[in-house]
């Protein structure tokens, strides 16, 4: 799940540059939340953009060593230590209201903040580091149940990857029996709806000319798809789903169907729980459904 290889590589040389200069070396020292939060905080005071990415990808390697512990603490460093400035914020309340202009509301907007936020934006220039920021906040939703104080945490995750994964970004994607088994590997494992039980199965529901799947995918995660929808073409509304995945039944010409039947849809990440791709794979779909079968009803 990276970025194109040529920036990929890119950023990497980039980041081996910048640890270079940096000399970020982890000689014998533990890697810990503690200090992962002190390399943070380093990351948000550089100024270039190799110490930047070398600091991003440094963090990203290294927290990907820590333990279940290790991890919950980090989640809690990033809550206790990178906040907002109350002091900060409140200066510029008081601003505001002495003169309530763009300038001054800019200010407050931008003490607000917390520091999170833009930590984890700088993250993000690490090559991979939005995979990673995924898997961060599916470790995150996971702790939620016995460490809600890590919410406010959550929130900013949630801020600024609806943004990352905004419709804009995402590509539709036609799901066949000619996808690269990779992906259609990924289908079976992700479809929570109607179980995928073998490749025969996998190849009822997506071959005939009657059955169609699609999936968004997000440039920076390759062929991870991020959810999916199946759709079957019929004459009529079916009674039961048991109709629409029989082992034996009589096919529809594309041409001859009145009805598309959004029979499951599947969310596949589930650090992105959450973030809204259903209505707009939905709606992308019929947009195509209509445009291409003009006899649907």
């Amino acid at each position: 799940m990276n970025r194109s290889p040529f920036f990929a590589d890119l950023l990497n040389t980039i980041a081996d540059r910048g640890r270079m200069m940096l000399n970020l070396v982890r000689g014998d020292e533990p890697v810990s939340a503690d200090s992962l939060g002190r390399l943070c905080a380093r990351l948000l005071s550089s100024q270039g953009e190799a110490s930047g990415v070398a600091y991003a990808r440094e963090i990203l390697e290294r927290w990907r060593t820590l333990g279940a512990d290790g991890r919950l603490a980090f989640l809690h460093v990033l809550r206790d230590r990178f906040g907002t400035d109350h002091a900060k914020l409140a200066a510029a309340v008081d601003a505001y209201r002495a003169a309530p202009d763009d300038r001054s509301a800019l200010t407050l907007h931008d003490a607000a903040e917390p520091a999170r936020q833009e930590l984890l934006r700088r993250l993000n220039l690490a090559p991979g580091g939005i995979e990673t920021l995924v898997r961060m906040r599916q470790d995150l939703l996971a702790r939620l149940p016995t460490s809600p104080d890590l919410a406010i945490v959550d929130a900013d995750f949630t801020h600024l990857l609806s943004s990352w994964f905004n419709r804009g970004f995402l590509v539709l994607r036609r799901i066949d029996w000619s996808t690269p088994a990779n992906i259609l590997e990924k289908i079976i494992r992700y479809e929570a709806v109607h179980a995928i039980h073998t490749w025969d199965d996998l190849r009822r529901r997506i071959e005939p000319d009657d059955r169609l799947c699609y999936a968004f995918f997000h440039p920076q995660l390759g062929d991870e798809p991020l959810i999916f929808v199946e759709v079957a073409l019929t004459r009529a509304m079916p009674t039961t789903i048991a109709e629409l995945l029989a082992d034996e039944r009589p096919l529809v010409q594309p041409r001859q169907a009145t009805t598309a039947v959004f029979y499951s849809i599947s969310n596949c990440q589930e650090g992105l729980r959450g973030i809204s791709f259903g209505n707009f794979l939905i709606k992308q779909v019929v947009e195509d459904l209509r445009r291409d079968l003009p006899g649907l009803t």
